[in-house]
């Protein structure tokens, strides 16, 4: 067994795309984990930031349209930086080029191999292996909460 103490360490220690997928993996939809993993850097407290962006998940209320993961981003961005809104656009369009550029895509149904458009029951599905053995969701968080790091990195406030 981990040492209390340890096991804090080891959290910290983690990328934000391990912290997301990790956050992801207990139970966070798609946009609270990535938002959620960047708490430090908003200010925020993790219980607000969660309840903020509950609504973004499932590519917005489960309705697969904009992928939660890039919500998150943009909350993130809007968030940490003090732009007009043109600006915060910018950073927003820079961001999601780079997630489409990954995946082919920044909508949920598409990532997901969905065929029927339009909006998916509002009730989630049970976290269980199987669930999470058949999403791409894991990964495409970490990514999207990786690439957010690199991005406020180079990009100071």
């Amino acid at each position: 067994m981990i040492p209390v103490r340890a096991m804090s360490i080891l959290v910290n220690d983690m990328t934000k795309g391990e912290k997301a997928k990790s956050l992801f993996m207990s139970g966070c939809n798609c946009s609270q984990a990535v938002a959620a993993a960047f708490c430090e850097e908003t200010g925020l407290d993790e219980h607000l930031t969660k309840k903020l962006t509950i609504g973004f998940g499932g590519g917005m209320g489960r309705m697969r349209e904009v992928c939660g993961a890039v919500s998150g981003m943009t909350f993130v961005l809007s968030a940490v930086y003090d732009d007009d809104r043109a600006g915060i656009y910018a950073r927003v369009q820079e961001m999601a080029g780079a997630f489409r550029k990954q995946y082919g895509s920044i909508v949920c149904r598409e990532l997901l191999g969905l065929k029927t458009k339009g909006a998916d029951s509002p009730v989630p599905e049970a976290r269980t292996s199987a669930y999470y053995k058949k999403r791409p969701c894991p990964e495409m968080i970490a990514f999207a909460a990786d690439l957010l790091d690199r991005y406020l990195k180079e990009n100071p406030k």
